[in-house]
């Protein structure tokens, strides 16, 4: 890999030694903007063979286009090897609700929105298409989250750290947020990986 080249380029990549361990149901990525945690999503979500648009392993649109190479050097080491699970990622919500609303007809075994709360996602507010993907799409594997508050006023933000307890306390799912809101920070047990001076360390939730 050329280390003078993005996404290795970014500090917190630039160590040919890059480790990181998610030892508990849900762990948050935190730091400013740039700091390399949109980044580092993406790689994981396209090393599991998610859109990198969003979606699970089944979406198969048109995706963002992306320059990182990031995801062809990890090495994913699980306890529990998963296949099913999900990518969500703010800046691209649109898109993936709009094909959705493209393949509405003509879905095999249904409507493409019974997953998601049975009505179209364009067709309810930012915030509550959020909800719709989170009540219902949460079933078992892994989820990728960048930014799931964004259209999440502070009521719901708490709405989602309840629909994030229940799913932790099924034992069947494990997160991986990347947030800038301390609601979500706050969830008990998390651990909390800080972005910060071209380094990643762990943190408790009072140092963010």
């Amino acid at each position: 890999m050329d280390f003078t080249q993005y996404p290795f380029s970014l500090p917190v990549f630039n160590k040919p030694d890059f480790l990181l361990k998610f030892p508990t149901p849900v762990t948050f990525l935190v730091g400013e903007n740039g700091s390399g945690k949109s980044t580092l999503l993406e790689a994981i979500a396209l090393a599991n063979n998610f859109n990198p648009s969003g979606g699970s392993r089944n979406n198969f649109y048109e995706s963002v286009k992306t320059e990182s190479s990031l995801a062809n050097e990890l090495k994913l080491i699980w306890n529990k090897k998963v296949n099913q699970g999900f990518f969500m990622r703010a800046e691209t919500f649109f898109n993936f609700a709009s094909e959705l609303d493209k393949l509405k007809k003509g879905f095999a075994g249904g409507n493409s929105y019974d997953p998601y709360g049975v009505k179209s996602l364009h067709q309810q507010s930012h915030g509550e298409s959020f909800l719709a993907l989170f009540n219902n799409r949460l079933n078992q594997g892994l989820f990728i989250f960048d930014e799931p508050e964004a259209a999440l006023s502070p009521k719901r933000q708490l709405s989602f750290l309840a629909i994030l307890d229940e799913r932790v306390k099924s034992g069947d799912c494990q997160f991986i947020i990347a947030t800038h809101s301390p609601i979500l920070m706050s969830y008990p047990g998390a651990v909390i990986y800080e972005f910060q001076d071209g380094a990643m360390k762990k943190v408790d939730y009072r140092e963010t």
